[in-house]
């Protein structure tokens, strides 16, 4: 990048003029940075010195980020489904033994639904963002003019706005930028993914790993309502043990999910605590309905 210092004014400010050398000026360590503390910034992110601790880093959850939505819809829709299906076959009369049935029933038949929805589910969305990629990689051939007025705008979604001064620092990183792109198509290929799609390549998930995920913590899930009609032969008893066991289960839940989430831990389990007893009390009244009409 080419500067002309106006030394004639008291504030020195740096004016990008002419051609910019774009591949010394962002790649690696060779960052372009406008301003006058710029080359002091640039030797101390080089040297490493002025560098503090990291561990603040440790609070991040990391690469299981992507598979938090899998984990929480697995073990909730376990908790509640189940309870709700042993809520209403219990609610129409049947005794422990043939909820004990359909509560293993429809624990395997919900974990199983649920990871292969997962599996299918995430392998189409994959699939779907490959294609939108490879069509977005032909428009940057075939239409690279038009792909970087689109890139022009996508910049500003991430605070670089549009200036006409080149006097401001903003116009000498924007034309870096672009002048960059200009001459990589698959960096500008990754960029028009990651703004205009929102996806990159540390975002993607695997559908196997969804798909396990969501299966064993749906079957984790569906004890609370399977274990107590196994240990208690007590009708009543095994129903109560069920939904104090569920609830107490929906808390601790919803405790491990704010501490992804950095959320309420009391608010997350009042949501599932309202969708777990109100949905209970429905599939009750709809086991009494059937079971005083058949």
């Amino acid at each position: 990048m080419r500067a002309i210092i106006n030394n004639q004014e008291q504030d020195t400010k740096t004016t990008i003029k002419g051609d910019v050398n774009i591949e010394e000026g962002l790649s690696g360590d060779n960052c372009s940075v406008i301003g006058n503390k710029s080359t002091e910034t640039m030797s101390t992110i080089r040297s490493g010195s002025g560098v503090g601790d990291t561990d603040y880093k440790n609070a991040h959850i990391g690469r299981s980020r992507e598979y938090w939505r899998d984990m929480i819809l697995g073990v909730n829709d376990g908790l509640v489904s189940t309870f709700l299906l042993v809520a209403g076959v219990y609610g129409s009369g049947l005794d422990s033994r043939s909820i004990l049935l359909t509560a293993i029933s429809g624990m395997i038949a919900g974990a199983i639904s649920m990871a292969g929805g997962e599996y299918v589910a995430t392998k189409t969305q994959g699939e779907v963002m490959k294609a939108e990629c490879d069509l977005e990689q032909k428009d940057i051939k075939e239409h690279k003019s038009d792909e970087l007025r689109y890139l022009s705008e996508l910049l500003e979604t991430i605070g670089i706005p549009e200036t006409e001064s080149i006097d401001d620092s903003t116009f000498a990183v924007r034309r870096a930028i672009l002048e960059y792109y200009k001459n990589n198509d698959d960096a500008h290929l990754r960029v028009n993914v990651a703004l205009a799609f929102g996806s990159i390549k540390a975002s993607e998930r695997s559908p196997l790993i969804a798909s396990v995920v969501a299966f064993f913590l749906f079957i984790a899930g569906s004890l609370t309502s399977v274990i107590p009609f196994v240990l208690v032969h007590d009708r009543y008893g095994a129903m109560v043990t069920s939904f104090v066991c569920t609830i107490l289960a929906i808390l601790v839940v919803g405790g491990v999910k704010t501490w992804a989430t950095k959320g309420s831990w009391w608010i997350s389990a009042f949501e599932n605590f309202i969708i777990t007893s109100g949905g209970g009390a429905v599939a009750y009244g709809i086991g009494l309905l059937f079971g005083g009409t058949f």
